[in-house]
């Protein structure tokens, strides 16, 4: 796959760099956002763009960082931007298990207004694909901004419906296959 990092700095026309990463979104690059404190500035008057951060998938040692103010890195330093700014910031933490020290890291920047998303895989939706689990997740942080995502399997409160994907949908756990 090839490889493209847009770089975005405090210059006029900061719709030319979320233009480009609107064009890479359906394309076969893989595309990374590196972006100045000036840009985001930039963004901010010039755009509608700015809401806030995900750190997706976001360490153990990064939630450290950004729950201590520790800029070791541009992540590190653009979440605590967004801290200050009072902006949404959302962290998808994949350790397991927490330990004592990580929990209190989450609870501190919970405090602070950070939602906090370990990527927790749901069931009720009939997961048939890692894909699935995936866009489960995708679709729970979508929604933390109050973005579409119109591919999310939702639940809609019944039980029959589930019952109904799960009937639908085959199975391939290996009590389904023996009978069990």
């Amino acid at each position: 796959m090839r490889r493209l990092i847009i770089g975005m700095t405090g210059s006029t026309g900061a719709i030319f760099g979320v233009r480009m990463l609107e064009a890479l979104k359906g394309s076969e690059v893989e595309s990374h956002l590196i972006i100045s404190k000036w840009a985001q500035r930039t963004l901010e008057h010039e755009t509608r763009y700015t809401e806030g951060m995900v750190v997706m998938p976001c360490s153990v040692h990064t939630l450290a960082g950004i729950a201590n103010g520790y800029g070791e890195h541009l992540v590190h330093r653009a979440a605590d931007v967004v801290l200050k700014e009072r902006r949404r910031l959302v962290l998808v933490v994949r350790e397991t298990p927490f330990s004592e020290v990580h929990l209190e890291n989450m609870l501190k920047l919970a405090r602070m207004g950070v939602t906090i998303v370990p990527p927790v895989p749901a069931f009720y939706n009939h997961p048939q694909t890692v894909d699935d689990i995936v866009n489960h997740i995708v679709a729970r942080v979508l929604d933390q901004f109050d973005l579409p995502a119109p591919f999310a399997k939702r639940w809609d409160g019944h039980l029959h419906t589930a019952t109904k994907i799960a009937t639908v949908a085959p199975s391939t756990s290996p009590a389904a296959k023996s009978g069990t």
